[in-house]
């Protein structure tokens, strides 16, 4: 049987005397897409910044690709694969879309015995060009500043970058949000084909259709606890919304 790329078990995550994620366990695979559902304060958030590194975990273990993990940072968290892209992007909106790809990143071309750097950006631009092609992404140009994007652009900069960088789990937090349907389409298109390449993605998401437009199996959570776990095929939206409100609950499966 296939090891989960990312296994949790028992994860448990306090604030004072809040507890926002209770006793959580979560398997995801190579090559599928996971859905995280909830209402707000379900615990979504807190319980992907523990896997992501912005949080650690008061209880529990975080397994990624089968050794035991502690991310003390999200850098940590991203140098082992786990690339999450929030709903800001983090984006840099006055530089262009090779700039961004390698924000942070960035390849310098030595002269002078090494006594001179300078930024490489013919070959930075190559590269970008390359990552998006892998994704079927096409720009009129890639010097164009990304606050001249459209949303479903930034978010194709944003996956680019992370597949560039050799993503081994996606964690996406509500992609489609503010997108209208052609770019809420393109941004799903750009799951599958993550799917295709092998990369595991969690989806974030309130919007149901998305789940079942793209998903393979779900999470449901409700005020930090797991409420139930389904493939998606074997569930329906009314049933979603029962166990988002509280209607119905698989405590056996904690």
């Amino acid at each position: 049987m296939t090891e989960p790329v990312l296994s949790i078990r028992k994860l448990t995550k306090r604030f004072g005397g809040l507890v926002a994620v209770n006793d959580v366990s979560w398997d995801v695979y190579p090559g599928e897409v996971v859905a995280l559902l909830g209402d707000n304060g379900a615990g979504k958030s807190t319980l992907i910044k523990c896997v992501s590194g912005v949080y650690q975990p008061d209880e529990g273990e975080i397994c990624f690709e089968g050794r035991l993990s502690h991310f003390a940072r999200p850098m940590d968290a991203r140098r082992q694969g786990i690339e999450t892209i929030y709903q800001d992007l983090a984006l840099a909106n006055n530089l262009d879309v090779s700039a961004n790809i390698f924000l942070g990143r960035e390849v310098k071309k030595r002269y002078f015995a090494g006594l001179i750097r300078t930024l490489d950006e013919q070959m930075m631009l190559r590269e970008s060009r390359a990552a998006l092609e892998s994704l079927a992404i096409q720009f009129p140009s890639l010097t164009q500043p990304i606050e001249s994007l459209s949303g479903g652009q930034r978010q194709a900069v944003a996956i680019a970058r992370a597949v560039y960088w050799d993503a081994r789990l996606m964690i996406m937090d509500e992609p489609t949000n503010n997108l209208g349907v052609p770019e809420q389409h393109k941004v799903l298109e750009l799951i599958r084909k993550l799917r295709d390449q092998g990369v595991p993605v969690i989806l974030i998401t309130h919007t149901l259709p998305d789940v079942f437009a793209v998903s393979d199996r779900l999470m449901v959570m409700r005020r930090g606890r797991k409420v139930t776990e389904k493939r998606t095929a074997e569930t329906h939206t009314q049933e979603l919304v029962q166990y988002m409100v509280g209607a119905l609950d698989d405590t056996h499966v904690q």
